[in-house]
């Protein structure tokens, strides 16, 4: 099938890349003309895992193409609709604005019979607006709503091998079945493998998304409550995490306690579903979810409670080591990013703070240019009275604390993710902080 992709950010760029894969001929727009140069080079303007390979391999085939030109859609059959929705400044809701921008830009160039698969996450009641405007200019087009599920850092598996498919697809019977007839073609290689369908309508697809985000956030925030009562009464919230997650209700993935989650998904579609539910008169359905905000921002203060308690009140000059930028492992993605905030707020106290991270250093200098950025953590421990891991990396996780401990002036750590093997770090002279868990 010939598609196109509109958006090629983190979801648009790996989603074309994977069409390609499954043997399409692919499209895949977007304003930024530099990021489609890098692109149509077969090169990832942004790290990804596993995505770099695909690019080349796909560029090269001849089946993956990138544009600035909305023209070089005109023969798709499907279009995917992946652009961002921000967080609108000033307030809680979705931005919108690119989304009905590249709506505007690409109808012209609907055929009757095309399909418009949108795969941003959008707030509930979006699709049925964006389905007048195109029926608008093209009467004869479909649209309907496909719902992306990516985790970073393992995109193209959750392309190519997702845990499940979403269609939304339009109220008429009719432009229903042909909807789904088209999207059919599309996933027919990842239907084949038996991954779960469901159908449904538009309303719930945009739901769907949002609901598994806020769920997922709630699992994180309540174990990072949970972790904050076994600070005060010296309990160990892993081994509790551990327990409660044996039971098959509950589960124990997500439930590690951290300084909580970031990114430029989960929050932002935090906020907008609550914003969405004001709008629609039911703010009172989703009221815990500003507390499970609530919680999640908290997280970021102990940790820089924690460092303070640490140094004592003279802190201006005093250096301290964050290991970690990145969101989370395997990204280069700062956005909304835990790890980068308390950098920041370290260093706006007067520390001497010293940052470092696989990927995600030129990410956050275009971000913060004032902290100190080094390449490795042999180079951000050096000197330092403090040491702060606050994003997992295998890197980290791996670090002797023998070694550590011939770089630093002060043998104390700050286990921000709870990575870190407590025993081992103990046992070699330091002082060990986690989440939740006894200081050793």
């Amino acid at each position: 099938m010939k598609v196109s992709v509109i958006g090629c950010g983190y979801l648009g760029a790996v989603h074309a890349a994977a069409m390609a894969a499954l043997g399409h001929h692919v499209v895949g727009v977007d304003v930024d003309a530099a990021k489609i140069a890098k692109l149509a080079a077969g090169e990832a303007p942004f790290f990804e895992p596993e995505l770099p390979e695909l690019l080349a391999e796909q560029v090269a085939s001849g089946r993956l193409a990138f544009s600035t030109d909305y023209a070089a859609v005109n023969d798709a059959q499907v279009h995917f609709l992946a652009v961002g929705t921000p967080q609108t400044k000033g307030s809680q809701a979705a931005d919108l604005t690119y989304v009905y921008t590249a709506i505007d830009a690409l109808a012209p160039h609907l055929a009757p019979g095309s399909l418009v698969a949108g795969k941003s996450t959008v707030p509930v009641g979006t699709a049925a607006k964006l389905s007048e405007r195109v029926k608008t200019v093209q009467p004869e087009a479909l649209l309907a709503w496909n719902p992306e599920f990516l985790r970073e850092g393992y995109a193209v598996k959750d392309t190519l091998v997702p845990d499940r498919i979403v269609y939304g697809l339009p109220a008429d019977a009719a432009e229903a079945a042909a909807a789904k007839a088209l999207l059919d073609g599309v996933y027919a290689e990842i239907l084949d493998k038996g991954i779960p369908l469901i159908a449904t309508d538009c309303q719930t697809a945009e739901l769907v998304k949002v609901a598994a985000n806020s769920f997922l956030a709630t699992k994180i925030s309540f174990i990072n409550a949970i972790a904050e009562i076994c600070d005060r009464v010296g309990a160990d919230v892993t081994r509790l995490a551990d327990a409660i997650g044996l039971d098959d209700r509950i589960g124990r993935r997500f439930l590690n306690a951290g300084v909580g989650f970031g990114g430029g998904c989960l929050p932002k579609d935090l906020r907008a579903f609550i914003a969405r539910a004001e709008e629609l008169g039911m703010s009172q359905s989703l009221s815990f979810l500003r507390e499970v905000d609530e919680i999640n921002l908290r997280q970021r203060d102990r940790i820089v409670t924690m460092v303070l308690d640490e140094l004592g009140k003279d802190i201006v000059g005093r250096r301290v080591a964050v290991l970690g930028l990145a969101f989370k492992p395997n990204s280069d993605d700062v956005r909304d990013s835990p790890a980068l905030d308390i950098a920041v707020r370290l260093n706006g106290l007067g520390l001497d703070v010293v940052a470092t991270d696989p990927e995600g250093i030129e990410n956050a200098r275009l971000r913060h240019p004032q902290l100190n950025y080094v390449a490795s953590w042999e180079e951000a421990l050096s000197g330092a009275e403090v040491a702060v891991v606050v994003t997992e990396w295998k890197d980290y996780k791996c670090i002797s604390p023998e070694a550590a401990a011939a770089l630093v002036s002060g043998l104390t750590i700050i286990d921000g993710r709870n990575c870190l093997d407590a025993e081992s770090w103990t046992a070699a002279g330091w002082r060990y902080i986690g989440m939740g868990r006894r200081e050793s």
